[in-house]
């Protein structure tokens, strides 16, 4: 059964990066980002870059190594598109953001990636101080899993503000759940360290919440994208008497 494992490995590693291809395509077809949280890129950069600090600890299996590789490239690209597609209503837009330090809502992709190179930079020293502690390094993993794991709440959060899934891929949710789905049982098959056993458990009960909103809610556009729709119209309308 050795290439049913090397199969499983591969799509471990391969995967959940893809599953956010097709997000992707709809936000540059629409040229639109409603409907989708950032934060989503945030909790999945984060999380993965302390997850490779993580693996310089403890070296769990490479597939999940090569994974979180591709999903800090495949987000960074993700985040480019999101910022270049944000609504028109986005708090940096208005100027309306309630974070401190408008955390996550800066007005260009340049200000992101200073954050990630300083984040990244800040890990690197303290894992040279305190690299060489088992519970630092245990610690670090329920930090980089934990914080994975919270990745369907800025969804969660914002579906509900919604009342809607408008903008949300359905083939991202299948991923999620199906994906977490597969992990789950995955890194009980091949015995991964227990952080990875609790934190997807956790991540999936969430992916179920998400799965009850589509079918409570639907996908339907909320407000916000029903009055942007009418004021174009509007001002359609208004060119056209004009002319």
């Amino acid at each position: 059964m050795s290439w049913l494992s090397t199969a499983a490995s591969v799509g471990m590693a391969v995967g959940p990066p893809l599953v956010y291809a097709d997000q992707t395509f709809s936000i540059v077809r629409k040229r639109d980002a409603t409907g989708f949280s950032r934060d989503v890129c945030a909790i999945l950069l984060l999380a993965n870059i302390t997850r490779c600090f993580f693996w310089l600890g403890n070296h769990f299996e490479t597939a999940l190594l090569v994974q979180s590789i591709l999903m800090i490239l495949a987000q960074l690209g993700l985040l480019y598109i999101c910022i270049m597609y944000r609504p028109k209503l986005s708090p940096e837009g208005t100027g309306s953001s309630k974070r401190p330090f408008s955390f996550w809502q800066w007005p260009t992709y340049t200000q992101y990636i200073e954050f990630l190179c300083g984040f990244i930079l800040c890990q690197a020293i303290i894992f040279l101080i305190l690299g060489r502690s088992d519970l630092y390094v245990n610690i670090l993993g329920f930090v980089a899993l934990g914080l994975e794991s919270t990745l369907p709440i800025p969804q969660l959060i914002s579906n509900y503000r919604q009342r809607s899934l408008y903008g949300f891929r359905m083939s991202t949710l299948v991923g999620w759940f199906g994906g977490d789905a597969f992990k789950t049982a995955y890194f009980f098959v091949q015995d991964a360290p227990l952080q990875f056993k609790v934190c997807a458990i956790f991540q999936l009960s969430v992916d179920v919440a998400i799965v009850i909103q589509r079918v409570v809610y639907g996908n339907s556009p909320p407000m916000s994208v029903i009055m942007d729709e009418v004021d174009e119209l509007e001002e359609a309308l208004a060119l056209a008497e004009d002319n």
